[in-house]
């Protein structure tokens, strides 16, 4: 038998549309509380997803203590996170937020140290891990066929004209995108970030107020050397979400371009100047392989709770991904490379 679970999702935004249709899809999944500082908005979203007894409000305790829900799904921006986690910690709630963890690493380590203290599952919704060409990605590399990775390359280039806040932000790109990017990086390669060198600037003809573009170059565990180039004002020739990117390992290399295109070469003789190579095929992800981006990703979470396992994308875990970002930001403050701690 199913067992039952409610939620309370906090963050009623256009985000969290995502969240209420993956969570409708789960059995014995009953979202029974709705938050946001507007109140029309929590309406708006009990109306759409939530019964006939769901409680809305505008501050996170109160509904908590009211409804005492197993689960809060934070759907807020990410320097309300803080707040939103240690309150649900408090209640006894497992919690799944958005990206990124915290608007810094300080509050990071808060909220992972509150939810070992609490013991309950803490992740945040990494969902691009959760797409099948990464996956697929991941599978051939484990593989073994082009041997051990030495180094990893992306490129993400796209001009996003978004308007709003986004134009006004500071490390626009940094804090907005690349814990996508840097997250990926992560998963494909299995290596932690040791330090990292990087230069931010906004190039002319920027629409964004601040920096824009940015290269990285991580040092990574295992001796791996991950570059990351990226700009969100470049116009034309633009790539996926998901960047462009180049595994290099010591028997072959892997070009991904983020969607269903991949294409891998292999050494196949040890002579000659340029050794001779074969193109060997990437078999679809694994059938075990969890997929489906949010819905993916909430159901895994679901499972953990119901089942006692630990989620791939525990914020125990994911800090590190986050130490990238800001890594990133103080190397390109401090115009040299630092050390990445989390």
């Amino acid at each position: 038998m199913t067992q039952q679970l409610k939620a309370v999702i906090v963050g009623c935004g256009s985000m969290s549309n995502a969240w209420l249709k993956a969570a409708q899809e789960i059995d014995g999944l009953d979202v029974v509380g709705f938050v946001d500082i507007f109140e029309e908005a929590a309406a708006k979203r009990a109306g759409e997803y939530g019964g006939p007894d769901a409680v809305i409000g505008t501050e996170v305790s109160a509904v908590l203590d009211q409804v005492e829900p197993d689960i809060v799904f934070d759907c807020t921006v990410p320097d309300a996170h803080v707040n939103v986690t240690l309150a649900a910690l408090a209640h006894g709630c497992h919690v799944l937020g958005e990206k990124p963890l915290a608007d810094s690493m300080e509050n990071a380590r808060k909220m992972v140290a509150a939810a070992e203290k609490a013991g309950k599952l803490y992740a945040v919704i990494q969902n691009r891990r959760y797409d099948p060409n990464i996956r697929r990605l991941r599978a051939f590399l484990e593989s073994g066929a082009i041997g051990p990775l030495t180094t990893l390359n992306s490129d993400f280039f796209v001009g996003a004209h978004f308007g709003g806040f986004r134009d006004r932000m500071e490390h626009v790109l940094l804090l907005d995108m690349a814990i996508h990017t840097f997250d990926a990086a992560r998963y494909i390669s299995g290596a932690d970030p040791v330090s990292v060198y990087c230069k931010e600037w906004n190039p002319a003809g920027s629409w964004y107020d601040h920096d824009a573009s940015a290269v990285a170059v991580f040092e990574m565990t295992g001796g791996l050397v991950y570059t990351y180039r990226g700009s969100w004002c470049s116009e034309g020739l633009r790539t996926t979400w998901e960047s462009d990117w180049r595994v290099i390992g010591q028997k072959g290399s892997v070009r991904w371009q983020g969607d269903e295109h991949m294409q891998a070469e292999v050494r196949a003789s040890h002579e000659g100047f340029f050794r001779a190579v074969e193109q060997p095929a990437i078999p679809p992800a694994p059938s075990e392989m969890r997929i489906g981006a949010h819905a993916g990703l909430i159901r895994e979470f679901v499972d953990c709770v119901r089942t006692g396992a630990q989620p791939e994308t525990l914020a125990a875990d994911n800090i590190k991904s986050l130490a990238m970002v800001f890594g990133a930001i103080e190397s390109a403050q401090q115009g040299k490379p630092v050390d990445i701690t989390w």
